[in-house]
């Protein structure tokens, strides 16, 4: 008798826990320790801004980031990460084991710019050093780079505090020679992804000069271009100023060619494809009444696509050539176009991780404090860890850092614009940027590294 009272209620009592169970709201990974990862983020901010007023007043050219890559390192060891140094240069990369589940990458990049610094805070940059060139330059974290090193040491710290909430693996890539466009190549050609588990997404965070503290915005697909850097030789029969006409002037025909070269965009790329020709640098001749032998150009190539990118350079072959033929000058005399070994491909935000962490940034901070932005034609080597075969999922996110009252008054009519990334008076504000990206970065990684129940 009672065992026939009591299969009934439990039968019952198990319908109606899995009825529950199956109406209740399922809330995401990155909702459920959301009050622990504000308190953390609290009460560890002062740390972190210390940290970047640090890494601000000491910073490093590319290539060079010896003490920034040591300090990294310390912070992810102490953190409980296994920690690899020297990886392509500088570069560190810190993994994080928790469990089976999938690989998730957050990069930062460390280096900064031969700029002497105007901000005028009180941990201004004094910073000297040598630049690739051999010529002694002032250095500034004119890009950021110190922000996103403080946010990352920030979310490190978080997510392996946090280990209870995630299930996977963590990588905590520290990049140098992001401003050569050329660490990421170094780290993968040293085997990032042989020697350490190959991500199934990456993320990394950027500041942006042109929004405010506590706001992010995203670009789904193309946001950053491919950057090539294309050099021509322009030669010609040098003389007398005073008879051009025993000569053949390269400089008459370099200035030929600059004007070709801007039909390049208007008149042989599809309009709705973008594309930047800009000749940056033109260097010929030594005195006012002589015809020099030679001309060099120097140009900096921006697209999105490959196809695009392959009709750039060609073209610019092809002008080059051309003009120089018409000019009279025999083959021998012909330019030479080089492309230097100075890629970085186009930044390319997947648009369903985009999606999925964006969904994430407006549940956390609110859709008025998440924008969508518009892509840019600067380049950013972040694009690499993607660009792989197969792809790999990737998406960069920007962080606003411009102080609140600031970014108010630039909004008004008639107001000088702000100062840009690489100015020597840009100045990010500190707290609730590092706040925001503290925060942003560890809800998305913790949504991507959710536990599959």
């Amino acid at each position: 008798m009672i065992v026939r009272e009591t299969q009934p209620f439990t039968v019952s009592l198990c319908l109606a826990l899995l009825i529950s169970y199956a109406i209740a709201p399922m809330v995401p990974a990155a909702e459920a320790p959301r009050s622990e990862i504000e308190t953390r983020i609290e009460a560890q901010l002062p740390a972190i801004e210390a940290l970047y007023k640090h890494l601000h007043t000491n910073p490093e050219l590319s290539f060079k980031e010896e003490k920034t890559s040591a300090r990294l390192a310390q912070e992810l060891t102490e953190s409980g990460f296994e920690v690899t140094s020297r990886v392509g240069g500088w570069g560190v990369v810190g993994v994080l084991r928790n469990g089976a589940g999938p690989v998730v990458l957050f990069r930062t990049d460390m280096d900064a710019l031969p700029v002497r610094e105007e901000t005028g805070v009180a941990y201004a940059s004094t910073a000297t050093g040598v630049d690739a060139s051999g010529n002694e330059v002032s250095i500034m974290h004119a890009c950021g780079h110190d922000i996103h090193m403080a946010s990352f040491v920030g979310t490190a710290r978080l997510l392996s505090a946090l280990r209870e909430h995630w299930q996977g693996t963590l990588i905590m890539l520290a990049q140098p020679a992001e401003e050569m466009g050329a660490g990421a190549l170094a780290m993968l050609e040293d085997g990032l992804y042989t020697r350490f588990p190959r991500p199934d997404y990456a993320l990394a965070l950027h500041v942006d000069a042109n929004l405010q503290a506590g706001h992010l915005r995203y670009v789904p697909g193309y946001a950053m271009a491919n950057v090539d850097s294309v050099d021509i030789h322009i030669r010609g029969i040098g003389g007398h100023g005073a008879y051009p006409h025993r000569a053949k002037d390269p400089i008459v025909i370099a200035a030929q060619t600059v004007l070709a070269l801007q039909t390049i965009v208007s008149r042989e790329v599809n309009p709705i494809d973008p594309a930047v020709v800009t000749v940056g640098s033109i260097h010929g001749g030594t005195k006012h009444n002589i015809i020099p032998n030679d001309v060099q150009l120097q140009l900096t190539v921006r697209t999105y696509s490959d196809e695009v990118r392959d009709q750039v350079l060609a073209t610019i072959e092809r002008i080059a050539v051309g003009v120089a033929k018409t000019a009279g000058l025999p083959d021998d005399l012909l330019p030479t176009v080089t492309l230097r070994d100075e890629y970085t491909p186009a930044t390319y935000n997947t648009p369903e991780l985009v999606g999925r962490t964006v969904a994430v940034f407006k549940e956390i901070f609110g859709v008025d404090r998440v924008h969508e932005g518009k892509p840019v034609m600067g380049g950013e080597d972040f694009g690499r860890y993607g660009k792989q075969d197969p792809p790999i999922p990737a998406f960069m996110f920007r962080l606003g850092a411009v102080p609140p009252a600031i970014y108010a008054a630039s909004q008004q009519e008639g107001a000088p614009p702000l100062p840009s990334l690489h100015s020597s008076k840009f100045a990010p504000d500190p707290a609730p940027a590092l706040r925001t990206g503290m925060k942003a970065a560890t809800s998305a990684l913790l949504d991507l590294l959710r536990p599959p129940n």
